[in-house]
């Protein structure tokens, strides 16, 4: 039998909504600089995603540092920070245990850049002309 919070599409609408309202908080606290953090101060940080768990103890924080640089000191000084991370989370929005948020580096932007450069290959470009089925 599936888990009550989650359908066979996904995540619930609960799971999204209390992801969302993750991400926009995590957003508003690294936007202030309210993190006493040189690394977090000297670079923009985007939250792109938050995938809750079933039971909402778990939120997986998808992020991408601006242009992808110092994306390694940047994750670090996040896992550094988690803790007062969660304190603001949990401040912020009620929730009957506060999150413990996993901070993960978002690749997505990286494959949408591979898959659009290899759809421009010349090769590929040949395959996807006008004539490309008539044999």
């Amino acid at each position: 039998m599936a888990h009550p919070n989650q359908s066979s599409e996904g995540p619930s609408v609960r799971l999204l909504r209390v992801g969302e309202q993750v991400r926009h908080v995590l957003s508003d606290i690294l936007q202030r600089g309210d993190v006493h953090d040189d690394v977090l101060a000297a670079h923009v940080v985007s939250v792109t995603e938050v995938r809750m768990s079933p039971d909402l103890r778990h939120a997986t924080v998808f992020v991408k540092s601006l242009l992808g640089q110092d994306e390694e000191a940047v994750l670090k000084a996040l896992r550094t920070n988690t803790a007062y991370l969660q304190r603001e989370v949990a401040h912020r929005i009620r929730l009957k245990y506060a999150a413990k948020l996993k901070f993960l580096a978002d690749e997505s932007f990286d494959e949408g850049s591979h898959i659009d450069k290899l759809l421009r290959d010349p090769k590929v470009a040949r395959d996807l002309g006008p004539d490309a089925g008539e044999d």
